[in-house]
């Protein structure tokens, strides 16, 4: 039985998910690299390893392979214009975003729920995604705020009642 993409993609989207951008920095360290994904999860807590994946076609994909860093900046319910900014192909989507390096270097974004700098462990196939590990260094969080979540092939709205505010 062969399963028709666009049923397989619309199924797996029922399933709620936060929104990152993940960003490390080019091979030669001189500029930031960021990509929007939604594709994370933590992986073990001993080592503290987490994981993410990138499409086979992204363009920074060399980067994240090589520079052996990279940051998770899990964002907030504010950030939207954030999420959809690195979404996209523009070659200015650094312009004007607030950051700074902690000790490798790599971008860590600011006003984001919490910030994640690891180190790259392992890159695996995942059919047309590659599959990042990384072992986390070091991280911030809020304490409160509420996530971007992207549900169905849209972005939440913060203000519509959830089930257990209707309930």
């Amino acid at each position: 039985m062969s399963l028709d993409p666009r049923s397989f993609r619309k199924t797996l989207g029922c399933f709620a998910s936060g929104v990152t951008v993940v960003t490390t920095l080019t091979p030669g360290g001189n500029e930031p690299v960021g990509v929007t994904v939604s594709a994370f999860t933590s992986l073990s807590l001993d080592p503290p390893l987490v994981l993410f994946c990138l499409g086979n076609t992204t363009s920074s994909m060399d980067a994240f392979k090589t520079f052996g860093h990279f940051a998770i900046n899990i964002l907030s319910e504010h950030q939207r214009d954030l999420s959809i900014r690195f979404a996209s192909r523009s070659e200015d989507k650094w312009k004007s975003i607030a950051w700074s390096g902690w000790n490798s270097g790599v971008p860590i974004l600011s006003g984001c729920l919490a910030n994640l700098e690891c180190s790259l462990v392992n890159v695996a196939d995942g059919g047309d995604h590659q599959i990042f590990i990384g072992k986390v260094e070091k991280m911030k969080h809020q304490e409160g705020g509420s996530p971007l979540v992207y549900f169905r092939g849209s972005y939440m709205d913060p203000h519509t009642p959830s089930l257990t505010d209707v309930v």
